[in-house]
């Protein structure tokens, strides 16, 4: 007995000093001290197909960087920002709108954004109808309703609101019989293809992707306002980040479709790349807001 027992110790003694053992051991002790940085997702697509797309990307920068990199998906655009600072997120990759807000409340910095596959990087909004609605001016659209997403939105709320402004129509809500927010540029343009609404609002590149797969889009609607070319949604980080990992951060994202794995996470966004982004690239969105006399500061961005 006493030899089995010593037997067992000895067994012990020589595991726990194995190199794999001690390998496998400093990897967990590794883990469980790595720091988590937050990243917010706004809910441009339902909650699966966001986390489908960027899980990926989260993943690789968690590997490269050693921080334990999480992802947040936001239940509306405007929740980005009231918690940003509540839930302390330390980056999102941000809309056009929802980041000149940030900018403007919390000084956010943006770092990098996507290009597309076919060489593109920024997006347009679109406003839409059934091509059988008998909608073809403002004149048409007295009396109908209309199909948001979110009053954070350059495609979705801030497109329209310019439209309303340029046409003179003083009162939206007065002047359509129903209007309402849907929460994801998908929703908006079902709601319209499918008669839940008369217009709707929406970025061209949900439009497209959509379409791709539905052909009825392309078939049955018809685009009767679009809006200037604006950044696509890019990676904005915290103003008091370490500078030397906003630097890291910005680094591997620029050079991610120099590697085989950098270029399958990109599939994944339908991207090619990401370039170099920073606030004067948000012109068109800064413009847009001067136009219709829109202050950043005290812009009220909830939904009602």
């Amino acid at each position: 007995m006493t030899k089995i027992l010593i037997t067992v110790s000895l067994f012990i003694i020589v595991l726990a000093t194995c190199p794999t053992v001690i390998k496998a051991e400093q990897e967990e002790a590794k883990n469980t001290s790595k720091k988590t940085f937050l990243i917010g997702l706004i809910p441009e697509r339902n909650l699966f197909k966001q986390l489908e797309r960027y899980e990926p990307l989260a993943s690789y920068l968690s590997e490269k960087t050693g921080l334990d990199i999480k992802l947040l998906i936001l239940t509306r655009y405007g929740n980005i920002i009231d918690n940003f600072v509540a839930l302390g997120l330390d980056a999102a990759f941000f809309g056009s709108f929802t980041y000149a807000l940030a900018h403007a409340r919390l000084g956010v910095e943006p770092i990098a954004r996507p290009e597309s596959i076919d060489g593109i990087s920024s997006y347009h909004g679109k406003i839409f109808v059934r091509k059988d609605s008998g909608i073809k001016s403002k004149e048409d659209m007295k009396g109908k309703s209309f199909a948001f997403v979110d009053k954070a939105t350059t495609a979705g709320h801030l497109l329209p609101l310019h439209f309303f402004v340029e046409n003179g129509i003083s009162d939206y809500r007065t002047f359509f019989k129903e209007t309402y927010f849907t929460g994801t540029h998908e929703d908006a343009i079902y709601d319209v293809l499918n008669k839940r609404a008369d217009i709707g609002a929406a970025k061209n590149t949900v439009y497209f992707e959509l379409s791709k797969k539905d052909k009825r889009i392309m078939k049955e609607l018809i685009v009767l306002k679009r809006s200037p070319e604006v950044p696509s949604n890019g990676l904005a980080v915290r103003n008091d980040l370490d500078v030397s990992l906003k630097k890291e951060l910005k680094k591997l994202l620029l050079n991610l479709h120099n590697t085989p794995e950098g270029n399958k996470i990109l599939k994944k966004l339908n991207a090619r790349k990401f370039i170099a982004t920073n606030d004067q690239d948000y012109k068109a969105v800064y413009d847009y807001v001067k136009d219709i006399n829109l202050d950043l500061t005290t812009y009220n961005y909830m939904n009602e």
